[in-house]
């Protein structure tokens, strides 16, 4: 894809709308149509609204694939860069030990940023756009991206996993 066209954008649902809290369906055929087109659009939408990251709930679409994509933006001007890759039917094999916080925003929870605990590595299984099974290890920023997008899948929002309503602010004082 070349650019971004203003037809490829989908609207992002925002708390508390209640597709946020379903837990997705699996897709049983990965290459139809109807879902390549969807994560074109997904991509080109989490781009526009300089996510590292998008899950189909957020797209109203209730199904278990989000967009992995990790890149400098305004809101995450330390990410590291990597091609946009669709994720679909993943699963978390095994974690490290360690769990680490730190600070997460969300496109469907617009002007808040929130401290989060999460594992700092993760070894995880997914089928990519085209029905390959991946096998892959992730740590640190996308390690914490994969797992928020994961949750998503799940009905569960950053918020949720909050030590502390103080570990809530809103983007203005962050």
């Amino acid at each position: 894809m070349t650019g971004v066209l203003d037809s490829d954008i989908l609207e992002i649902a925002k708390l508390p709308n209640s597709i946020l809290r379903q837990v997705s369906l699996p897709i049983e055929i990965v290459t139809e149509g109807k879902f390549q087109g969807l994560i074109d659009s997904m991509i080109s939408t989490a781009k526009a609204a300089n996510g590292v990251g998008i899950a189909a709930p957020q797209v109203f679409q209730s199904f278990r694939l989000f967009i992995l994509a990790s890149h400098p933006n305004p809101r995450y001007p330390d990410a590291p860069i990597m091609t946009p890759e669709a994720v679909i039917n993943p699963s978390i094999l095994s974690h490290g030990d360690e769990v680490v916080e730190g600070w997460e925003g969300c496109l469907s929870v617009p002007g808040f940023r929130g401290v989060v605990p999460r594992y700092k590595s993760i070894e995880v299984q997914y089928v990519n756009r085209f029905g390959d099974t991946q096998h892959r290890f992730f740590e640190g920023f996308v390690a914490r991206i994969f797992q928020h997008e994961l949750d998503h899948l799940n009905g569960i929002l950053y918020v949720d996993r909050l030590k502390s309503q103080e570990d809530l602010v809103m983007v203005s004082q962050y």
